[in-house]
């Protein structure tokens, strides 16, 4: 202490005035009672107030007029030690402050010295730092991805270029990079479980199994033993060595359970445990078993319309629909049955060593075509007329029976020969589609709207065909 009051005594007042407003810095000097003596041309510049309205004036009412807040002073004196903390200054800028205690020679408290450098740039950087790593973590999580995609090949296993299935297929890489379970529903046929595999290859889990369980395929009494196991000798005809169950062969990996609806009640609430604890007990166990497993599970049944009439657990219902995923129908998504028709057309001349192609009126009629199998209805017919077909060239009288009609287009249409013109030739054409889609969709408004036309348009070649309606509600 004596030697820096020698070194300070080598200065002038006016110069350590002039130090402390040199300092970038700001200095806030106040009495024990918290009224202002003086501050330098840092903190001036802070407060945005000139330094003679600051001076003689208490911190609490600068911080009642929000110069600053809170005020170091005043939380100096309320604890009477040092104190730092984040203030905000005239609501522009954060600091970081450090109040100090100065005694007088008998060590009480004389005078409070605020020290504050300005943090708003470091809290900025900090904060686009923190954004960079979240953008960094979101960029190496799409690398893994597109990786694991392109070693697994799997582009083939999706096709599609439709809005909707594009959604999908973008809903199914966010929920494919989380572990969290998915239910994944759509009506028979429309690949749910190349969706679920598609969301194991592309997670963490891809290097670890995949099991696939359809639950309506193994016998009510076998489903538990063949999900859970059983210990030896826990019944008669058991196995002296026990078996393990999917669950545990699954572990690290993806179970897969397809037609959950199909699983009895009564292994729905051990289910639950799976998914609630990651624990589960074999048939005659007497303790509990861990499997780390993501479940995803599918269905073409409404789970809710069971729920409400007690055969499907509401718990289970909501621990299993947290990431839903809904595959539509091929119907909603025309745009991709060409690419689906090639496809399987050029896997299945491949397999069955063929060059069958599609005539124009095929492929017209496999468009128009519901599909009510969906993909897997249309892959089956493919490979059926491929091997079926009597030229390479595949024509309408090579498809089955049913599409023949449905699609109304007869290939004797489309021949060359006959004396029909080629308007008579489209107005039977006309009439045959407005047929099938009246037997179809039960109603002429329903059936206007199917053909993309008027419900008058539709009423007057009704009449001008000389078409049938079938009772008073077809015309509703």
């Amino acid at each position: 202490m004596e030697k820096d009051a020698e070194i300070l005594s080598l200065f002038k007042m006016s110069q350590v005035i002039d130090i402390f407003n040199v300092l970038a810095d700001g200095i806030y000097i106040s009495d024990a009672q918290g009224n202002t003596l003086w501050l330098n041309k840092a903190s001036e510049n802070l407060c945005g107030v000139p330094k003679a309205e600051l001076i003689g004036r208490n911190v609490a009412d600068l911080e009642e007029m929000g110069i600053f807040k809170p005020s170091v002073t005043r939380l100096v004196m309320e604890k009477g030690k040092p104190t730092t903390t984040i203030q905000l200054v005239n609501n522009k800028g954060k600091f970081l402050v450090t109040g100090h205690i100065i005694p007088d020679d008998l060590g009480k408290p004389e005078l409070i010295v605020a020290h504050s450098r300005d943090i708003t740039e470091a809290a900025r950087a900090s904060s686009q730092l923190e954004e960079t790593v979240a953008l960094l973590r979101r960029y190496s999580e799409e690398i893994q991805l597109m990786k694991r995609e392109a070693n697994q090949n799997l582009s083939t296993m999706l096709i599609g270029s439709s809005r909707a299935y594009l959604s999908l297929l973008e809903l199914i890489k966010k929920v494919s990079v989380v572990d969290t379970t998915v239910l994944i529903t759509g009506e028979t046929g429309v690949g749910k479980s190349v969706i679920a595999e598609h969301i194991h290859q592309l997670s963490e889990r891809a290097s670890s199994p995949f099991v696939h369980v359809n639950c309506s395929a193994i016998p009510e009494t076998l489903i538990e033993s063949e999900l859970f196991g059983y210990q030896k000798g826990a019944f008669t005809g058991a196995s002296h060595t026990g078996k393990i169950g999917l669950v545990k062969m699954a572990d690290k990996g993806t179970l897969f359970l397809d037609e959950i609806s199909e699983l009895p009640y009564h292994l729905q609430s051990k289910l639950l445990l799976l998914l609630q604890n990651k624990t589960f007990m074999p048939i005659g166990g007497t303790k509990t078993y861990t499997a780390d497993v993501r479940i995803i599970a599918a269905t073409n049944a409404n789970l809710l319309d069971l729920v409400r009439i007690g055969k499907f657990r509401h718990d289970l219902y909501y621990r299993l629909n947290i990431l839903p995923v809904n595959v539509p129908p091929l119907r909603e998504r025309k745009e991709d049955i060409f690419p689906l028709l090639h496809h399987y057309l050029q896997k299945f001349n491949t397999k069955h060593n063929q060059q069958r192609r599609f005539s124009t009126e095929v492929l017209d009629v496999l468009h128009h075509y519901e599909w009510p199998g969906n993909v897997r209805e249309l892959e089956n017919l493919i490979e059926r007329i491929v091997i079926t077909a009597r030229e390479d060239e595949i024509h309408v009288s090579d498809l089955p029976e049913e599409l023949r009609t449905i699609g109304g287009l007869e290939e004797s249409l489309f021949s060359l020969g006959g004396n029909l013109s080629l308007t008579e030739r489209i107005e039977k054409i006309e009439a045959e589609l407005i047929v099938q889609a009246l037997k179809l969709h039960k109603t002429s408004r329903k059936t206007a709207s199917a053909l993309g036309i008027t419900q008058a348009l539709l009423m007057r070649r009704v009449k001008k065909y000389g078409i049938q309606l079938e009772g008073k509600e077809s015309v509703i």
